[in-house]
């Protein structure tokens, strides 16, 4: 900041504070920054940068924060550690059971047997109820339990889709052309055929 810019600073925070600039000998700072005149201090130098335009385009400006999400999450930057460092089994049971809950679609859509889809619930579930009566501190636990008997049709659902959607693949490349002919067809079929 500029020698101009930190008097006229200085003096703001001197008024504000109800001192006088004259009872300050020359050639010295007419006073001394303390706890209660610094915040006017740092707000006017702040103000005077607004003016000139130093905070004009900063990277980022008017973009939302990433990683935020929508929702408030007190436990944010301890959740996006555990996810940047790929880190398994550390924090407490609230937060792992909220990152073991994101992925436990995923993990249940590569089980074969509906048996081994109640298990993994159950078990979920199990855990979950033990880390809410569990007092030891940290984060509270926010996960819900699963409901089984739900979580097994949309597995189904899901497993489906994905057999409907390799048979259309496989179909797809067994008959390539099959795609053609119908358009084909489609397209001549409003047309009249020329004479041979």
């Amino acid at each position: 900041m500029s020698d101009a810019m930190n008097r006229a600073a200085r003096y703001r925070a001197q008024r504000d504070a109800g001192e006088d600039a004259a009872d300050s000998p020359a050639g010295e700072p007419p006073m001394v920054l303390n706890a209660r005149n610094k915040a006017d201090f740092v707000e006017t130098a702040i103000q005077v940068a607004i003016r000139r335009g130093e905070f004009d385009d900063l990277p980022g400006a008017g973009k939302p924060i990433e990683g935020l999400g929508t929702t408030h999450d007190p436990d944010w930057w301890i959740r996006r550690k555990i996810e940047s460092e790929n880190l398994s089994g550390l924090g407490p049971p609230a937060l792992m059971l909220r990152v073991e809950d994101r992925g436990l679609d995923a993990d249940l859509d590569g089980l074969g047997r509906e048996e081994d889809v109640r298990e993994v619930v159950e078990d979920f579930n199990r855990r979950v109820i033990e880390a809410r009566r569990q007092l030891l501190g940290g984060p509270p636990v926010v996960t819900r339990p699963r409901d089984v008997d739900a979580e097994v049709r949309a597995w189904r659902m899901r497993r489906e889709a994905a057999r409907a959607a390799a048979e259309r693949e496989t179909d797809a490349v067994e008959h390539p052309d099959a795609g053609q002919r119908r358009l084909r067809g489609w397209w001549l079929r409003g047309r009249r055929r020329p004479a041979e």
